[in-house]
């Protein structure tokens, strides 16, 4: 049979599928679901999971020691058919979902896996996009991406600049996208603590996330701040193993002349601690942020914000941080100084950052989730099957 254009394979109890309540999440081929090593998708997926919710996720993913225990998952091995990587991997979710029909798939950030998931399950497939669609397989043209809006139960972006990137050049489509913002779970936060003088970098130490920008910067600013230090926090990925790559194998002496402690990766319970007792937490991203959950997750914290505004970070922020120029350490070193000059303004940002946190709370996010849901099969279910 064939759905808004896609065919699909036959599964014998296809009719009984539509009463599971069992929603497929399938992550990217290469994003581990386990607490000793968790990307950003992996940990909102987590965080969305265990709220209150009128259905049951099953997490699909790469294969890890031990997942997340309060979540079903499942493991997938890409199977060796003849396919590109998405087909293999495609493969090896149908395979792990022998014995199960889901109602829903959500395939995160992978247009190629969701077209060919589409292609294979007999069930409505949304797409929900965390990066720029537009460095993506099956979505870098106009065409593209109306395909995708065009052949999909849905698309879900987390942020409006993420929309905006997925709609660039793409006329009267035929089903919008949705957004649906990233969360922070506000009941799981650390418990405050006295703040200390520390100014904080938590994220990857890429060049992207201008890790050599706040090294300059801090070179610059602690000499003027007595009393302070600067920390850094992250690896070039996530989990322990993280490799040693020649622009952290550079930035190393450099952020030891300026006083910077490396940290290294770290667990992200820790990571949240880290954040509650920060002075002053900097986020100077280069790149166009997607969304930005490093800058929430130091809003939600209560840390004063020091954020650049590339992407969807300004969206997230609003007023809640001061803006910082990446490309420009010495503007950065004097914002530095200013705010940790200035414990009324820092009173202020931690206010106004744990307001703007709540906007994004995992169980209204979940509840915004679970009726995208509903409103996803109800249409799946009155689409036309036609004959392919």
């Amino acid at each position: 049979m064939r759905r808004w254009g896609v065919a699909v394979t036959a599964y014998p109890r296809y009719r009984s599928a539509m009463r599971n309540d069992t929603i497929a999440i399938v992550l990217p081929p290469r994003e581990a679901f386990s607490p000793a090593a968790v990307g950003a998708i992996g940990l909102l997926v987590h965080r969305l999971a265990v709220q209150p919710t009128e259905f049951h996720p099953l997490v699909f993913g790469p294969p890890v020691a031990a997942p997340f225990a309060d979540v079903s998952f499942r493991p997938v091995r890409p199977r060796w058919v003849l396919a590109g990587a998405a087909g293999r991997y495609a493969a090896g979710v149908v395979r792990a979902l022998s014995g199960v029909v889901p109602a829903l798939v959500e395939v995160h950030n992978r247009p190629a896996l969701a077209l060919a998931l589409a292609r294979r399950l007999p069930a409505p497939v949304l797409l929900v996009l965390h990066n720029d669609p537009q460095g993506m397989r099956r979505a870098r043209t106009p065409s593209e991406r109306r395909a995708l809006l065009d052949r999909l139960a849905g698309v879900v972006t987390v942020s409006a600049f993420l929309r905006d990137r997925l709609l660039e050049g793409v006329e009267a489509p035929p089903r919008p996208p949705v957004m649906l913002p990233n969360c922070i779970d506000l009941a799981a936060l650390p418990p405050p603590v006295v703040r200390g003088r520390t100014l904080l970098f938590a994220g990857r130490v890429v060049a992207d996330k201008g890790a050599d920008s706040f090294v300059a910067a801090c070179a610059l600013a602690l000499p003027q701040l007595p009393g302070w230090r600067a920390e850094m926090i992250g690896a070039d990925r996530f989990g322990a193993d993280s490799p040693e790559t020649p622009f952290l194998r550079a930035l190393r002496p450099r952020a030891a002349a300026a006083g910077v402690t490396l940290l290294g990766w770290r667990p992200h319970g820790q990571v949240m601690a880290a954040l509650a007792g920060a002075g002053i937490a900097v986020v100077p991203s280069r790149w166009s942020e997607p969304f930005g959950l490093a800058a929430l997750e130091a809003m939600a914290s209560g840390a004063p914000l020091l954020c650049s505004g590339r992407g969807g970070l300004a969206e997230v922020t609003a007023e809640a941080a001061v803006r910082i120029d990446p490309d420009d350490p010495a503007a950065m070193a004097r914002a530095m100084v200013a705010l940790a000059l200035d414990p009324s303004r820092r009173a202020v940002l931690e206010r106004q950052g744990r307001a703007r946190a709540a906007l994004f709370d995992a169980p209204a996010a979940a509840a915004r989730l679970d009726a995208l849901r509903r409103d996803a099969l109800a249409a799946w279910s009155r689409a036309p099957a036609t004959p392919i």
